[in-house]
């Protein structure tokens, strides 16, 4: 049943690029989806921090960046933290590695997802295929792009734990790093699932640099990228919800990448079926190609 499933997703990838041919597609799509369907299986229980699932998640995604030879920062894939919930200390652990720019090595653009979801409820799996798998297959992508083709300026890439729980992992990760060296941060949650095939952009509002980027990107796939969410359009204002907040916080430019609100949004119906292929691909080509433009822009 999973290889038939992700057959069908190679299959419509397939499709779709033979149709539109302004569609370039830098990665490996078939890569992308095989990762997504396994982040997202019930072998991982959902992922919740500080649980066995969240272990056995995170162990893959750091053998997977060691089989595309990227490094973990300052030589360690694991950065643990700790807070406090509820009366409890609760253990967690991010996943950063490090490729670093060939113009500016001292400069960052961090690029980052969430690896936890909310685990077992009431005996059931919550599997977080589009909340946030998918952010995290295509941070692998993202790495296995860079890889080979290196970018001006430095990137990590973050595999943020506890989002889930009051953004911690990205606070964390704030709080100890020199923000100085950050020049933006690229956030990806729930990019995988839509009815609509409509992406949207989230910060252009707070920098004007990123904002002429976004006005002047020319989309190479089908699906729609809109700007929203921000606060100025009578919709849910998303500046604050995932990690890309405590960035905000930090007055580090960013983007944040996500699709609306589905049927199964923090349900158990977040399964790898339910996502919409072409526009999960369709969405990390458009995100890494922001994240072209961005490098070469010299932000």
């Amino acid at each position: 049943m999973i290889r038939n499933i992700v057959s069908l997703g190679v299959f419509l990838v397939l499709l779709t690029s033979s149709c539109a041919q302004d569609t370039v597609v830098d990665f490996d799509s078939s890569k992308l989806l095989r990762r997504l369907e396994i982040l997202s299986s019930d072998k991982f229980e959902g992922r919740e921090t500080g649980k066995k699932g969240n272990d056995l998640a995170r162990a893959f995604i750091i053998d997977e960046f060691k089989s595309i030879n990227v490094i973990g920062l300052n030589s360690k894939y694991e950065h643990p933290f700790s807070f406090e919930r509820n009366g409890k200390s609760i253990e967690a652990k991010n996943i950063v590695v490090e490729i670093k720019g060939t113009e500016f090595p001292d400069t960052y653009i961090v690029i980052s997802a969430h690896h936890d979801h909310l685990g077992i409820r009431d005996g059931k799996i919550y599997n977080g295929a589009d909340d946030d798998a998918s952010g995290i297959a295509a941070l692998l992508s993202f790495a296995e792009y860079l890889s080979k083709n290196p970018p001006k300026h430095s990137v990590i890439l973050a595999a943020f734990d506890a989002e889930e729980i009051g953004l911690r992992g990205a606070k964390h990760f704030v709080e100890t790093f020199d923000n100085s060296k950050i020049v933006a941060n690229l956030n990806m949650d729930m990019i995988s699932r839509s009815s609509k095939n409509e992406l949207y952009v989230v910060g252009t509002r707070y920098n004007n640099r990123l904002k002429a980027i976004i006005k002047s990107f020319k989309n190479p796939t089908a699906s729609k990228l809109l700007e929203g969410h921000d606060g100025t359009d009578g919709k849910d204002d998303w500046t604050m919800a995932s990690d890309h907040g405590p960035f905000h916080n930090a007055g580090i430019p960013f983007l944040y990448f996500g699709n609306e609100d589905h049927a199964a949004y923090h349900k158990p119906e977040d399964d790898f079926k339910d996502i919409t292929p072409e526009f999960y691909i369709n969405s990390v080509q458009i995100i890494l190609s922001i994240f072209k433009s961005i490098d070469n822009s010299g932000l």
